[in-house]
Parts: structure tokens; sequence; C-alpha cells
């Protein structure tokens, strides 16, 4: 057995009592917590790695609920949302080969690790690639397919539940696989019915992009009669097992039917606000009972997999479109980037108590972005988290008991080569991109 302590942090629990304790001690077992408390009652740490987590706060780990492996980083800014896809996306993906979705998954991965994210939920291609590098870099991964019609020349069904069988469950569990849609605008609602089927016989989650943009909500009424949340309600898709990206046009009638499936939602407010796709309804969603994460989307699209980033705009873009200061306060918001995406994944983690996964991360305070500092209430302490902090304020980060950061450098991989080989494989990708280039 595995054992290691984190001593003298100021432990941010986020559980539902809001435990806080200025000084205090964090011991895992494995991959589990298995005591915390104040400094002055730790159990012995004979036997075990002792991190020095003075000045730091531990706390859970960021989940980032809409997550997509990506390349071409600030490759294509300045695009709408399809004809973004068009141009520069759909290419993209086509063009890629095991190497180069390895990659490609590697720096995405090492990005969210630096900023303190444990678990992705991760739509992409070439899934055998990505389960390669989340094993080999540490992270916590659910993948998806991106799946779309044959036409459209992405990943099929069968291609998601091939992935299923390869590599489901690798890493002791610390990767799963589910179901990925991609969009209705790429798909039907026989689709649609037999991801569902298949999920169900699977025993997995569905990931699924849903009313992202009104273009989208106008094309599925175009092909179906329906919005894209009413058709996906009409099948059978949606789910507490479902986590549906975007859902910045939702209706109330929408909202009622996330509500009363359970389904969760991720909202991705740098994403949309980057691509002009609007502002999401998250206060009548939260009001409705829907369980809400928070999800950065795709480096191409956002140029940052910064979840501090993602947390403050979450909060100010609501206070600023509705011109009420009392919206999405930090504490809750940082809930909405652990706890929430935990739930609607299922990890077992989000909050630090005894008996969940260690995923946790140690946020350095003791720096101007920190000050000044009231070590004595977690109030203060959320505040500057989520509106002054970015994600180079994580010292460490621990994922499945096993430490993947410290002192800002990847104990697993050799972040260096990762910079130089995905820049190969970029060039590699854009120049394959106009022999494999198809409209759709």
């Amino acid at each position: 057995m595995s054992r290691l302590v984190l001593r003298g942090g100021m432990i941010l629990t986020l559980d539902d009592a809001g435990t806080y304790f200025e000084r205090g001690t964090v011991v895992i077992e494995d991959d589990r917590i298995a005591w915390l408390g104040p400094a002055d009652l730790e159990p012995p740490a004979g036997g075990a790695e002792v991190i020095d987590a003075t000045d730091k706060i531990i706390m859970p780990g960021l989940v980032d609920l809409h997550f997509h492996t990506a390349l071409g980083k600030g490759y294509n800014d300045h695009l709408p949302l399809w004809e973004y896809l068009d141009e520069c996306w759909y290419p993209m993906i086509r063009a890629l080969d095991f190497d180069a979705a390895y990659w490609a998954a590697m720096a995405s991965y090492a990005e969210a690790i630096k900023a303190g994210v444990t678990t992705v939920n991760d739509m992409y291609r070439r899934l055998d690639a990505l389960a390669v590098a989340a094993e080999e870099i540490g992270i916590r991964a659910v993948l998806s397919n991106d799946v779309a019609l044959d036409e459209h020349d992405l990943d099929t069904l069968q291609d998601n539940v091939d992935a299923f069988h390869r590599s489901n469950g690798a890493a002791n569990g610390r990767i799963k696989v589910w179901m990925g849609i991609e969009w209705l605008p790429l798909a039907s609602p026989e689709m649609l019915r037999d991801t569902r089927a298949l999920a169900d016989e699977l025993g997995i989650g569905i990931h699924i992009h849903l009313n992202e943009s009104m273009s989208e909500v106008e094309n599925s009424i175009e092909r179906f009669g329906k919005r894209p949340t009413e058709l996906a309600y009409e099948v059978g898709m949606l789910g507490p097992d479902v986590v549906a990206a975007h859902c910045v046009h939702l209706s109330d009638d929408e909202i009622r039917m996330m509500a009363e499936t359970g389904t969760n939602i991720s909202h991705n407010p740098s994403s949309n606000a980057k691509l002009g796709n609007g502002i999401a309804r998250v206060p009548e969603m939260l009001a409705a009972g829907i369980n809400v994460g928070l999800g950065h989307d795709a480096v191409e699209c956002n140029n940052s997999g910064d979840m501090f980033e993602v947390m403050k705009f979450a909060s100010l873009m609501h206070r600023a479109k509705r011109e009420d200061a009392s919206l999405m306060p930090a504490d809750f918001v940082l809930r909405m980037a652990t706890r929430h995406g935990a739930q609607a994944l299922g990890t077992g983690s989000g909050m630090l108590a005894p008996g969940e996964k260690a995923d946790i991360i140690l946020v350095e305070t003791n720096s101007v972005e920190f000050t000044p500092l009231l070590r004595d209430t977690p109030v203060h302490m959320t505040s500057h988290l989520v509106f002054a902090a970015n994600g180079s304020a994580v010292d460490t980060t621990i994922i499945d008991g096993r430490v993947v950061m410290r002192g800002r450098t990847l104990t697993a991989v050799d972040e260096s080569r990762i910079v130089h080989e995905a820049n190969i494989a970029f060039r590699r990708t854009i120049e394959r991109m106009e022999i494999v280039r198809r409209p759709h």
C-alpha cells in the first residue's frame, strides 16, 4: 500500500458542510483519501511520502466537463462556429493519424494537468491514441468518439463500440469510454436512438453537443421539425448518464426536459464567447435543478485550457448580461468546476473526504495574486481562486493518489519532448488536410 501525506496546507474540502481547516493534513492511501483534519490531530506519517503544503491551498482537482483534445491552437481564429468547423476542425481531425492524435492528447492533457485539471471528458478521434496518452501522463479521462453519419467521414457508432472494448477500464479504471455524438447537423433521429441503445447495453454514458448555436437550432427545425434538445428528449437519449455540452439556446421547455431527465450540462462560457454563440441561460438551468459543470471545450476554439479562466468567465458573463453582481458567487462556481463535473461523470471525486478518490491539487498562495489573504475564512480564498488566480498558481497535481505534477514539473513525461513532437504533428497534419478535406 502506498501512503502520501499532505501536511500544513489550507484544506478547502468543498464538502456539503463547507468544512475548512486553516492548517491541516490529508492522508492518502493508494488511490483514496484515508483521513483529513487539523494539523494538531494528524495521524503518524510513518512509511509515507510527505509533501509540505505550507502556504498552499489543498483542494479537489478541477473537472473539465467538455473537452476536446486539440492540435491547432491559434489556427483559424475569428470564425463563427459553422465556418470554423468546416474550415478548421473537421479537415484537421480527418487528417489525424495515430501519432498526431497521441501528441495532440499529450499536449492537451499536459496543459490541463498544469492548470489543476484532474479529469477530462474528452470527445475526439483515434481513442486508442488518447487512451495511451492518458495512461502515460496520469490524467483521469472519459473518452468518446466524434460520431457522425457516414457521409461526414468522421467516426461511426461501431468505432465507438470498438474503442470501448479496447480501452474502457484501462489504467486501473482511470480511463473510461462513453458514446459520443458530434451534433445534430451531422446526425439523425435513428442515430440518437441507436446511441442510447448501445449506451444502455454497455452500461456507459453519452457525451453530445446540443443547442450550441442558433444555426444548429435552425438546422434541426428545418430537418426534423424540432429543436435539438426536443429531438433528443423525444427519442429517449437524455438522462443522468448524459453530458450535454453548451446548451446555449435552450427554450423554457427544453430546460424542463433537461431537468426532468436529470441530464447534466457542461457550460463552456469562454468558448461560446469566442465563437460568438451567445450566453447560456445558466441561472434558469440552476433554478430548475439541473446539474451544471464547466468545460473549456477545445484550445482551437478557446485558445486556453485553463479552467481558472473558465471559472471567471462563468461568473462574470452572467453578471454583465443580467446586470446583477450577486449571480454565480465564487464558492458556487468552484463547486461547478469540481463537484458538479465529478457528479456528471461518476468519478467518485470532486470533494475532499475520506473514501473519495485522491484527485487533489495544491495551489500556491505565497504570491501577489493571493495578496492579501485572510487565511481564517474560505470566502476570501474562493474569491481569489475564481477571480484572481490562473492555472499557473497550481504547484502540485495528484490524480488517483499519484503525484503527476510537482513544483510545476510533470513527473511521468518529458514536457519539452511533448512540445517538440506536438509542433511536428501539427505541421504534418495541416500538410495532409488538403488531401483528406471533404465538404460535409
